[in-house]
């Protein structure tokens, strides 16, 4: 009798191990399929922008922004402000800038930025300088996207919702023209639409010293 009981108990006891053991192999299963997940969320998190800004569809059509290595704010120079680009590439930092340079500021609602496009797009064309935009207090970024694509302005644009140049550039609103230096100094400020390439280019001479 003794030793039926002893076989019985046996059989349970091993009954319970494999019990265990399934137990224990299905759970980690289960952590293992749950920290792959995890592992894939994180590596699709990692080519967000800096910015916190989402992809706007058609940004891969327009210029890259630069990375542009870091400079001390110099006197009556641009703002120590850095804007997320509209395109892609990294935050553009505006006091790191240096030129000579031609900053543009618009917006797609914008009808006289629409009007001076084709001169800021020969110029660029021409590549006597260094351009950038700033799509200035624009609701919709798409749009301005499909702006700039459309008019041909093939360099970098930054985004200002939030209008943090206005008080250092003293804007009234779109358009408006900065000319700044090799050294980093606003040279001069136009402010309103351009009316001619003529025009442009006799800022360009005037205010930056660059000859056609």
């Amino acid at each position: 009798m003794r030793s039926g009981t002893s076989s019985r108990g046996t059989r349970s006891l091993l009954g319970h191990v494999w019990q265990s053991i399934a137990y224990c192999g299905a759970v980690a299963l289960v952590l293992s399929v749950t920290l792959a997940a995890c592992g894939s969320e994180q590596a699709g998190d990692s080519g967000t922008p800096s910015s916190g800004r989402s992809a706007v569809p058609g940004a891969d059509r327009l210029k890259a922004c630069p990375s542009a290595p870091s400079k001390p704010p110099v006197s009556n120079g641009l703002p120590d402000i850095s804007l997320p680009c509209l395109g892609t590439g990294p935050d553009v930092r505006l006091a790191d800038l240096r030129g000579p340079l031609v900053i543009n500021v618009w917006a797609q609602w914008c009808g006289p930025c629409r009007d001076e496009a084709p001169y800021l797009a020969a110029l660029a064309k021409s590549g006597k300088v260094t351009m950038l935009g700033i799509d200035y207090d624009d609701p919709r970024p798409e749009l301005a996207v499909k702006f700039a694509d459309a008019e041909g302005l093939a360099y970098p644009h930054v985004v200002d919702q939030d209008k943090a140049i206005q008080r250092a550039l003293k804007v009234g609103g779109p358009p408006l023209t900065v000319f700044v230096d090799d050294k980093g100094t606003v040279a001069y400020v136009h402010r309103g639409v351009l009316t001619s390439r003529q025009q442009l280019d006799q800022l360009l001479e005037e205010k930056l010293g660059v000859t056609r």
